[in-house]
C-alpha cells in the first residue's frame, strides 16, 4: 500500500512550508512515530513524524523547496517491493483530494500545538517523547513511564534518557543534525544558529517564509480601524530601578512588560479583541513582544500571565524565549497567543514611532528611548528630567480613546511613582 507524507498546517496562519531537512532518504525502513522530515513554518522549524511504518519510497519536495499545505511531499509504502511503484507514481501530479484522504494529521487550531510530539502535555496522560529520546530509550533499555520530563511543558528528551541510562556525557549527534527536535531547549544551545546571507548589491531576493508571514499580517491588520494616542513618561525612577536589577539578570525590556501587564490588570478592554462582532475579554494578560529576527523578519514571542510572574522569573522567560525564537524553535503557543504587543525600538534611540497593530489583538504599545528632556517643574522652574515616549494603536472597534487615555495615565502613574511595586 501506497501512502502520502502531506504537508502539514504546523500553525494556524502557515499557508506553504519550506522543507529545511530530510532525516530519512529514499529506501530507509521508516517507523510509526519517527521523525522523516524538518519543515519550516512561518515562524518556526519543527519536526514532522510518519503516521506510517514502512518504507520511504520517494521523496516529491526536496531540501530547500516550499509546498502548499496538504500537498504531498513524500511517499511511504509498507514492503520493500513496493519501493519501485511508488518512484513511478512519484513522477506524476499528486491528487490534491487524495493527499488530503492520506494526510498525516489534520490541521491544528488556532493557538494549539501540532498534533506531534514536538513538545508539551496533551492532558490527558499521553506520554510525550522527543523522537530521539524514544529511540535512545528503545537502545538503552529504559523505561519511559518512569521518567519525569525537563524539556517543555514537562516533555522528555534525549538528556532525560542518557541520565537515567547512565550515561554523563551527550551521545555525539553533530553529524546528523536535522534530527533533533527543534523545541528541546538543552539541545538548542548546542545547535549553531546560521548566520544571514549577506547582501549583494543588484540582486532580487525573494522573501522568505517568516517574512511572507509578516506581509500576510500586515495587510490583514491594514483593514482594522485603527486610532493612535501619546503619551510622555518619565523614567528616572524606572532608571534607577533598572541599575539596581540589572546585574540580577533583569531586562529593561521586562520590566516594561511586568508594568504593562499589572496595569492591565485594571483596563481588561486595552487588553481584549475583537472576534465575531463581538469583544473577546481573555482570561490571561499575555503580553507579545517583538524581535527582530537575523535572516529578515519579525516574530512576537509570548510571556504568558505575566502579571502573575515576578520580574526575575519573567526576565528567565523572556531571554529562553528570545534564544528559542532565534533559533526557530518556538512552539505556535508561544508566538500566536498574545493579547497585547509591545515594540520597543527606544534602545536603538529612536524617540518616537508607531507601531502597526498585530491581528488578534486590540493594542500595541510602541515605546520610544528615554532622553534627557527640559521640562517646567511643579514650582514654575526648568528642569531636567528624562522622559519616553510611548505611541499607542488601538483597535477602534473595541477601544475608544478615553479607554487608552486612563490606561497610559496608570502605565505612567505605576512607572513614575510606584515602579519598585514590580519587584514584590
Amino acid at each position: 500500500m501506497i501512502n502520502e507524507v502531506f504537508m502539514p498546517a504546523l500553525s494556524s496562519t502557515m499557508t506553504e512550508g519550506k522543507i529545511v531537512a530530510w532525516v530519512k532518504s529514499p529506501g530507509d525502513k521508516v517507523e510509526k512515530g519517527e521523525t522523516v522530515v524538518v519543515v519550516e513554518s512561518d515562524k518556526a522549524d519543527m519536526d514532522v513524524e510518519s503516521f506510517y511504518e514502512g518504507y520511504l519510497a520517494a521523496i516529491v519536495v526536496s531540501a530547500g523547496e516550499t509546498a502548499p499545505v496538504g500537498a504531498a511531499i513524500a511517499l511511504v509504502v509498507e514492503t520493500e517491493a513496493e519501493i519501485a511503484t511508488a518512484q513511478q507514481q512519484a513522477t506524476t501530479p499528486a491528487k490534491p483530494e487524495v493527499a488530503v484522504m492520506t494526510s498525516a494529521a489534520p490541521a491544528p487550531a488556532p493557538s494549539v500545538a501540532p498534533p506531534s510530539t514536538n513538545g508539551g502535555s496533551t492532558g490527558n496522560g499521553r506520554l510525550i517523547v522527543s523522537p530521539r529520546a524514544r529511540k535512545l530509550a528503545k537502545d538503552l533499555k529504559v523505561d519511559l513511564n518512569t521518567l519525569k520530563g525537563s524539556g517543555p511543558h514537562g516533555r522528555i528528551i534525549a538528556e532525560d534518557v542518557e541520565a537515567a541510562g547512565g550515561i554523563v556525557a551527550p551521545l555525539p549527534s553533530v553529524t546528523v543534525p536535522a534530527v533533533v527536535a527543534p523545541v528541546s531547549t538543552a539541545v538548542a544551545s548546542n545547535k549553531p544558529t546560521a548566520a544571514p546571507a549577506p547582501v549583494v548589491l543588484g540582486q532580487q531576493v525573494p522573501l522568505n517564509t517568516l517574512q511572507n508571514a509578516v506581509v500576510r499580517n500586515m495587510l490583514a491588520s491594514m483593514e482594522v480601524p485603527t486610532f493612535h494616542v501619546s503619551y510622555k513618561i518619565t523614567t528616572d525612577n524606572l532608571d534607577k530601578l533598572y541599575k539596581q536589577v540589572k546585574s540580577k539578570g533583569v531586562t529593561m525590556t521586562a520590566l516594561l512588560a511586568k508594568a504593562v501587564a499589572v496595569t492591565l490588570q485594571k483596563h481588561p478592554v486595552v487588553n481584549a479583541n475583537y472576534v465575531n462582532q463581538s469583544i473577546n475579554y481573555p482570561a490571561a494578560i499575555n503580553v507579545a513582544i517583538a524581535v527582530a529576527m537575523d535572516d529578515g523578519g519579525l516574530i512576537t514571542p509570548v510571556l504568558q500571565n505575566a502579571d502573575q510572574m515576578d520580574l526575575y522569573s519573567l526576565s528567565r522567560s523572556w531571554k529562553d524565549l528570545v534564544d528559542r525564537a532565534r533559533a526557530k524553535q518556538l512552539q505556535p503557543d508561544e508566538y500566536s497567543t498574545g493579547t497585547i504587543a509591545i515594540s520597543n525600538l527606544g534602545m536603538f534611540g529612536v524617540d518616537r514611532f508607531d507601531a502597526i497593530l498585530p491581528p488578534g489583538m486590540g493594542s500595541i504599545l510602541a515605546i520610544g528611548a528615554s532622553l534627557p528632556t527640559v521640562v517646567a517643574t511643579d514650582d514654575g522652574l526648568l528642569g531636567v528630567k528624562r522622559q519616553m515616549q510611548v505611541n499607542m494603536t488601538c483597535d477602534h472597534r473595541i477601544i475608544y480613546g478615553a479607554h487608552a487615555a486612563a490606561f497610559l495615565k496608570d502605565l505612567a502613574k505605576l512607572i513614575e511613582t510606584d515602579v519598585q511595586s514590580l519587584t514584590l
